[in-house]
């Protein structure tokens, strides 16, 4: 089951801190574990997203310095 909800995860927080307006809060480097650790009801459950935003943020992040902080 945690092995199901992982792969569902997979991204989201990179995703969503990159594409949903107001969701990167300003980060400029990694949004997507920022959104991760944000303190929010789900915070336990974007734990297990963590480490594959961590991934996906780090390849992204040629991508960041040149975009800027994501508003």
């Amino acid at each position: 089951m945690v092995a199901l909800f992982a792969c569902l995860l997979s991204g989201c927080g990179s995703i969503i801190s990159r594409a949903v307006p107001g969701q990167g809060h300003g980060n400029q480097y990694y949004p997507g574990v920022q959104w991760d650790v944000r303190d929010s009801a789900w915070r336990y459950i974007t734990v297990l997203d963590l480490p594959f935003s961590l991934v996906f943020d780090t390849l992204l992040l040629p991508i960041d310095a040149s975009h800027g902080p994501y508003e």
